[in-house]
């Protein structure tokens, strides 16, 4: 018996009109039961982003931490081990282990304060193992929660 139509959970970094980086706990919710390849059982599977990606796993070292700066692309990113954080120019920072996920999406910032996009770095006594999946620019919302 399948159940109700999930929800999952995402933090999504943007930049508002302004310049200034902020952070929104938004939700993917944009889901469909069917199966992935007949004829395997039907399972919820989320809307498509398609377009051109990169694709990478990064480790952040034990005590790393990420000067000021954007995100190269606008991006995915998922824990695989370890605990990072962000820190959006507007003072929110988010911690975030295993399994959680932040969309990275705040190109286009201008300088305030000294600050600009936003710092991350690792939390505790093991590294962050990060997983990356950069979009191409026409494939990101403009706006926070985009995805849906």
């Amino acid at each position: 018996m399948m159940s109700d139509k999930p929800s999952v959970s995402y933090w999504h970094l943007w930049t508002d009109a302004e310049g200034v980086s902020h952070q929104k706990r938004c939700a993917l919710t944009r889901f469909d039961l069917k199966s992935m390849q007949p004829p395997a059982a039907p399972q919820w599977q989320g809307s498509r982003i398609q377009g051109p990606m990169t694709f990478m796993v990064t480790v952040q070292p034990v005590g790393w931490v990420g000067t000021w700066h954007e995100n190269p692309a606008p991006q995915w990113i998922v824990p695989l081990s370890g605990r990072w954080f962000v820190e959006s120019m507007d003072g929110t920072r988010i911690e975030m282990g295993a399994g959680e996920i932040s969309f990275g999406g705040d190109q286009n910032c201008r300088e305030h304060d000294g600050r600009k996009g936003h710092r991350s770095g690792t939390i505790g006594d093991v590294p962050a193992v990060l997983l990356v999946i950069q979009l191409d620019e026409s494939s990101a919302p403009s706006s926070p929660c985009g995805f849906g």
